[in-house]
């Protein structure tokens, strides 16, 4: 019997060797290091600026402490961190391409042990990338800080922020991978965490039931990162957005294995 880590390795072997993979991750690091240059001169100008007492301005009439910069960290590499349900829908969507999902079946008898596989290796790729989007975001913030203190970097917060950020995009990936599985579509699993975006960003379920909101996963992950206190105002607290992102996560992947158990191989 093919032993778990066998099964894991070929297929991160497969994902590998896909080279729209390979072109999501690279637009996804290049997109979130030519944002972060964008906005460099905004912090290196508040930093400029700081008084003594550790305050900054980066908004002109919007105080902050200088500390509360490890908040940045996270949001930094969010903003494009948060398309990388992309990276897992074309993982799955790999499979329904030219009857490859057969082969795997046939590679891998137990449909159970190869979707755990499958999911163990999503998500390794979408840890891989997101620790990639977190040392970009800390090399530019050492620019910002280091003269005033770089040991924010790695200050029990700072860690506790970049542990917040690879559950988020761990959970996403894997749930845009989930949902392409169900739907056996690249494109219908990439629309349907669009347009979860889509309601996080336009606000309009938030303006109506906040609490309904704050289960979208998508709202959970800004819950989740996001400094309370600045707009748009939250909708629950960061440890209801870390459960409501794994429960998703785990669900939609479960939901997907039953589905894989019950169709054909096609």
């Amino acid at each position: 019997m093919i032993d778990m880590f066998s099964i894991v390795r070929s297929e991160l072997t497969k994902v590998f060797t896909l080279r729209s993979t390979w072109l999501a991750i690279g637009v996804i690091l290049l997109l979130n290091a030519v944002i972060i240059q964008i906005q460099l001169p905004l912090y290196t100008d508040a930093m400029a600026k700081i008084t003594p007492d550790g305050m900054i301005e980066l908004f002109d009439g919007q105080s902050q402490s200088a500390a509360s910069l490890v908040w940045d960290l996270t949001t930094w590499p969010l903003q494009i961190g948060i398309f990388c349900f992309v990276i897992g829908a074309l993982i799955a969507g790999a499979e329904f391409r030219q009857g490859h999902l057969g082969v795997s079946v046939l590679a891998v008898p137990s449909r159970l042990r190869l979707i755990c596989a499958k999911t163990i290796a999503t998500a390794l790729v979408a840890l891989g990338v997101g620790i990639l989007l977190t040392l970009t975001s800390a090399a530019y913030m050492y620019v910002v800080v280091k003269d005033w203190n770089p040991a924010l970097l790695w200050e029990p917060e700072a860690f506790a922020a970049y542990g917040r950020f690879q559950l988020f995009i761990v959970t996403f990936t894997l749930i845009g991978f989930a949902l392409t599985l169900i739907a056996r579509r690249t494109l219908t699993g990439i629309i349907v965490c669009g347009l979860m975006l889509g309601l996080t960003m336009t606000q309009v379920v938030s303006s109506i039931a906040p609490g309904v909101d704050a289960l979208v996963p998508t709202s959970a992950g800004r819950n989740l990162l996001v400094e309370p206190g600045f707009p748009p105002p939250l909708t629950a607290s960061p440890e209801h957005g870390a459960i409501v992102l794994i429960v998703w996560a785990i669900a939609t992947v479960a939901v997907a294995a039953w589905m894989l158990q019950r169709r054909d191989a096609r």
